[in-house]
């Protein structure tokens, strides 16, 4: 037993360190389509825009994609852990998370949007932000910038945060919240599903998406800038745009 425990030892040594590495773990959180969501056959595959980028970003070095569903707020502590090696979840780059993660360059201009129900009348007096947050009860996601931005608008107002969109839009229908304020391709992805839900028309500076690797990993996030990079040279990136974002249907 002592040989063999030598032997497997020195295999390890000389071929690598375990199966593991075969494998790049990536993190997300599967409840914001047309970016992460559960879909496929059969219905429990993480499907979706980021997923594509996941996929390109390991063939790219030579490994198998490996994909952990967890909490959004959870991604960045699983990046400082150790537990994953990138996270890729519509996830803003913000000076804020840069304190603890680093990032790829921008890969996805997005912005903010506001959803209501659709039979609520008393939207039609709200013009302004300011009116928004002082007269309605506001809703997102929590750790988003989402939540950020529906923080600000609401003030000394509270904001109610759960733990992913679908357990937001849920409060909105059953009338427990007034209002979201979420991502806008995510935002029409739900607005496809629920047709008694819109869209409340305000302004929202640009946000940008960037894959998120631990700090000091400078060559995976080479890695990773140059799959992009070569995504959009040869012309994948577009390809994966009108698969997952233009043609986007509701599961």
């Amino acid at each position: 037993m002592k040989k063999i425990v030598i032997l497997c030892m020195l295999m390890l040594s000389i071929f690598g360190c375990s199966k593991g590495d075969d494998y790049l773990i990536m993190g997300t959180n599967a409840t914001f389509p047309p970016f992460e969501y559960l879909g496929g056959r059969d219905g429990t595959s993480v499907v979706g825009f980021d997923v594509a980028i996941g996929e390109a970003i390991a063939k790219s070095l030579g490994k198998k994609l490996k994909i952990e569903d967890m909490d959004f707020d959870a991604l960045v502590p699983a990046l400082m852990s150790g537990k994953i090696d990138f996270a890729i979840s519509g996830m803003t780059i913000t000076d804020e998370r840069k304190k603890n993660v680093d990032f790829s360059e921008a890969y996805y201009e997005a912005a903010q949007m506001v959803l209501i129900r659709k039979d609520d009348l008393s939207f039609l007096n709200i013009t302004t932000k300011e009116d928004l947050g002082a007269q309605k009860k506001l809703g997102a996601q929590l750790g988003t910038t989402g939540s950020l931005v529906a923080t600000d608008i609401a003030g000394d107002n509270p904001v109610t945060d759960l733990k992913s969109y679908e357990l937001v839009v849920m409060e909105l229908k059953n009338k427990k919240i007034d209002a979201i304020v979420i991502d806008r391709e995510p935002a029409k992805a739900f607005m496809s599903k629920n047709d008694d839900i819109i869209e409340l028309p305000m302004d929202f500076d640009a946000e940008y998406y960037g894959v998120a690797v631990k700090k000091g990993s400078t060559d995976l996030l080479n890695s990773i800038n140059e799959t992009i990079k070569n995504l959009v040279k040869t012309g994948e990136y577009q390809k994966y745009i009108e698969q997952h974002i233009q043609n986007y249907s509701a599961q």
